[in-house]
């Protein structure tokens, strides 16, 4: 997979890829409204360019509470995401689905699984929403994306969640053609177990 070209997608307002960015965005928004007075860490998997989170930083009223870090495998694309990253947050380059990549930053406030679960096994998928627990603070916002292509697997997801201490708080229509989810974390937090990895990309998608 070219990931630099398929980010040109984000460049074409028509594209759906573009409408689900909006979509993220929306919810991320709401998740740092709704956040308690104080620090808002924010921890980003697999973070591309970082145009979710770092469109949404741009003129947000919390923006200064936010400390994130973002981690991206390919250096261009983390590149562009540090060219763009204000002061308080950091551009890790690094395999994402290292466990210890987000020591320091967790638990969390909010989550970012964007682009990630269209691209991994449903073992997979199992293994990254029971590993996040160990990321979330309780009452956290953990936002995800899955495409609605058959299999339809946005409804097994929401079940992973929820049956891993998680609440649904908003999930897109299949209709928009694309999913964005989003769940609050319930339960107490897990300890960060470092030298775990969470889930190896499939070539070519699921």
């Amino acid at each position: 997979m070219d990931w630099r070209a398929w980010h040109q997608q984000y460049d074409d307002p028509g594209s759906e890829l573009s409408g689900r960015l909006l979509t993220v965005q929306a919810q991320l928004r709401a998740a740092l409204d709704r956040a308690p007075a104080g620090p808002i860490p924010v921890i980003k998997l697999c973070a591309g360019q970082g145009r979710d989170l770092l469109g949404v930083l741009v003129d947000h009223p919390r923006r200064d509470d936010v400390r994130a870090r973002l981690v991206e495998l390919d250096p261009e694309l983390a590149a562009v995401a540090r060219e763009h990253a204000p002061p308080q947050v950091e551009v890790v380059t690094g395999d994402a689905s290292l466990t210890e990549q987000y020591d320091g930053f967790v638990p969390a406030e909010v989550v970012l699984l964007c682009g990630i679960f269209g691209n991994i096994t449903n073992a997979d998928i199992q293994r990254t929403i029971a590993g996040s627990r160990q990321f979330c603070r309780t009452g956290a916002t953990v936002i995800w994306t899955r495409h609605r292509g058959d299999p339809d697997v946005v409804p097994s997801i929401c079940d992973w969640f929820e049956t891993s201490g998680f609440e649904r708080v908003w999930v897109s229509a299949k209709e928009v053609g694309f999913g964005v989810g989003v769940h609050r974390f319930t339960g107490v937090p897990e300890p960060l177990v470092k030298g775990q990895s969470l889930f190896s990309f499939v070539p070519g998608g699921v």
